[in-house]
């Protein structure tokens, strides 16, 4: 029953266990500025843009989900794409003790937003890593990969921030960093679950012989309130 909430999971975790760290109405909700910018509605389908607009800047870029509709008055459209939602159903990873994974906190945010801004790796925000756990590898005490947690709701867990710099790829950062996490995740109850954009067909083939599933293709668009 809790893969039903994979429809419309940003609702699901905006609404209910990440609520305190939202804004908005019955209807439609944000995650609060200096978390990942990402609005939900309660009909994905039939968005009610006016509800979130009290609490939206002009300006300010959202992603938005499960939505291909016209712009609506007072909105704008910025990107239109689609990514890739995976589940995981594989067997629990076994422990990974040789490798140094460092837990991450507020310390470590302006090596990860300056990661993030190098390598794309989706919405990420100064206060994201309060959401759920993140782990880094450091070399010579520069954040060279990282992967965390964000979303959730039920038993539902969503894997994201996956990201390793340039001089560094090729090593499995990222690959043991997301095992680790599966792993404390899966003894914990929970189904972990990630998104990848259309176009990242590398890291979608790596995530397929990890042990997840493709679930879905769904929409995805940037929008903002107009000036």
């Amino acid at each position: 029953m809790s893969h039903e909430l994979l429809d419309n999971i940003v609702w699901h975790s905006l609404s209910g266990p990440h609520a305190r760290f939202s804004a908005g109405t019955d209807v439609a909700r944000r995650y609060a500025s200096g978390f990942s910018p990402i609005i939900a509605f309660a009909n994905a389908a039939q968005p009610e843009f006016s509800a979130l607009a009290p609490y939206c800047e002009p300006g300010e870029h959202f992603h938005c989900g499960g939505w291909s509709g016209p712009a609506q008055p007072g909105w704008q459209i910025h990107a239109d794409d689609s990514l890739h939602q995976l589940v995981w159903e594989a067997p629990i990873p076994e422990a990974d003790d040789a490798f140094e994974a460092v837990p991450l906190g507020a310390e470590h945010v302006p090596q990860m937003l300056a990661l993030v801004a190098l390598t794309f790796p989706g919405p990420f925000a100064a206060r994201t890593h309060e959401l759920g756990d993140y782990f880094g590898v450091f070399d010579e005490g520069r954040l060279v990969a990282m992967a965390g947690e964000r979303m959730q709701a039920a038993n539902l867990r969503e894997v994201s921030g996956v990201c390793t710099h340039p001089d560094s790829q090729g090593q499995g950062y990222a690959r043991r960093l997301m095992l680790k996490l599966i792993r404390r995740q899966l003894q914990r109850g929970l189904t972990p679950f990630l998104h990848v954009m259309r176009d990242n067909v590398h890291a979608r083939g790596i995530y397929l012989r990890m042990g997840f599933r493709r679930r879905r293709e769904m929409a995805v668009r940037v929008v903002s309130r107009e000036q």
